[in-house]
Order: structure tokens, then sequence, then C-alpha cells
């Protein structure tokens, strides 16, 4: 179909916490540079606690791997879960009235319901903070729930109109946030990665009109990403700088 918009779709990995952060780094740069959109899924090597950018780094758990991320909001302890980036450039036709944080939330919920299961979104006037410190204790708009409990949020940059757009799917309870149910513990049903990511990218690619094209990471893009992860995200600088 050729003149409908394309969205790469990047090979989904495993890796440590720094590496995932610059990866979604190097991506919004390449919105940002080469006006290219692209989606990743990814999961995460070890459990990894994220810090939102303005958090204090004392606020990390003893004996987790942490790191800052460059967007804002609470923390995240990432371990058995599923995350994704949305890289988009400025400018239609990658942006409508709708906001992206409703829009692609709305995607996932209809994903989910592929699999029998139901989520409500947190509506406004519904927010609550349950908790101190941990992003799935603290429920906003648009985020999903199951039985009251969030199972999806997201955050997101956007420099000079692009936008960068990452977000976590709980999929089952981690030992390091044992408060915390997954979509397992509440449902009965445990989605699969490789999956549960190929019916997101068939929703949205149907939620948009895009064209979804499995691609791989530029030259260009592997060195800005090793780059960032080894001058920032790996370093105390950035990760100790409140």
């Amino acid at each position: 179909m050729s003149g409908m918009p394309t969205c790469r779709l990047l090979p989904t990995t495993a890796a440590p916490g720094a590496t995932n952060m610059a990866l979604d780094e190097a991506l919004l740069r390449s919105a940002l540079e080469h006006q290219v959109a692209s989606l990743r899924f990814y999961t995460w090597s070890e459990p990894t606690l994220s810090l939102g950018y303005f958090q204090k780094h004392a606020d990390r758990r003893p004996g987790v791997a942490w790191v800052r991320r460059p967007t804002g909001g609470d923390a995240i302890l990432h371990d058995d879960e599923l995350t994704y980036c949305l890289a988009l450039p400025a400018g239609p036709p990658w942006h409508t009235p709708e906001g992206w944080l409703c829009r692609f939330h709305h995607v996932i919920a209809a994903a989910l319901r592929g699999f029998g299961i139901e989520t409500r979104a947190v509506a406004c006037g519904e927010e609550q903070r349950l908790g101190p410190l941990l992003c799935f204790q603290h429920q906003t708009p648009a985020d999903l729930r199951i039985d009251g409990h969030k199972v999806v949020g997201s955050a997101q940059r956007r420099p000079r109109g692009a936008l960068m757009q990452h977000g976590s799917i709980l999929l089952r309870t981690s030992r390091h946030a044992p408060s915390l149910p997954g979509i397992t513990e509440l449902t009965g049903v445990y989605p699969a990665v490789p999956e549960l990511s190929r019916v997101i990218a068939d929703e949205l690619a149907k939620d948009t009109g895009w064209t979804l094209e499995p691609a791989d990471w530029t030259d260009d893009e592997r060195r800005t990403a090793a780059e960032l992860e080894r001058d920032k995200y790996a370093g105390a600088e950035w990760n100790e700088k409140r």
C-alpha cells in the first residue's frame, strides 16, 4: 500500500537498564534528526528499578540494579513485564488531537482483549496514590487497570514536537515488588512476550493505518546508543544527579 506512513518495527531484545534507556533515546534522536518513526518491544536482562527523571537516587532499592529514565514519573520495578518504546517525528501524520498516552493504551487494551483480558482506563478524577515510590502504586488518567490494580503505565518526552513514549505492561508479580499483582495473578492468563508484542503491533497498524515494517537498527543508531550508554546512562553523573 504505497503512500501509507511507515513505522519501523525493531527486534524484541532483552538488555540491562542502561542499554535499554540508551536505545530508547537513540530512537528519539532518529525521530528528531531523520524523521524516522520506530516501535520496539523489549525486556530486561535482570530485575531493574528505573527511577523517574526527577526522583532522588536515594530511593533506589538495595540489591536491585537501577537506572534513571529520561522521562518523568515514579519508579518502576522492571522484572516479568513487557516494555515498549514508540518514537515519532513531529507533526502529521504522526500526531492527532488524541494524545499518545491514551491512544497507545487503547491499542494495548485492544491487544489484551484478544487474550481474553479486559482492562479499564483510569478516568480523570480517579487518580490515586497507593504508595510513596513505585509507579504501579500511582494511578493516573489513561493508566490501565484490572480489578482496581494498575497493569499498564507510560511516560513521555516531547522535544521540539517529536515524541518518545515508553511504558510497561506488568505481566506477573516480581519478588522485588510482591504487593503489585500482574496480569497473570489477576486473570490467570499469561500473555507470552512474542505473541503480545505481535498483537500490539497489529492493533497499532489497525488503529493508525500505518505500515509497520520489520527493520533493524542502523549503524548510526548503534553508535549513538553505545555512546549514550557509556557517557550517560551507565554513569554516576546521570544516575545520581538528584
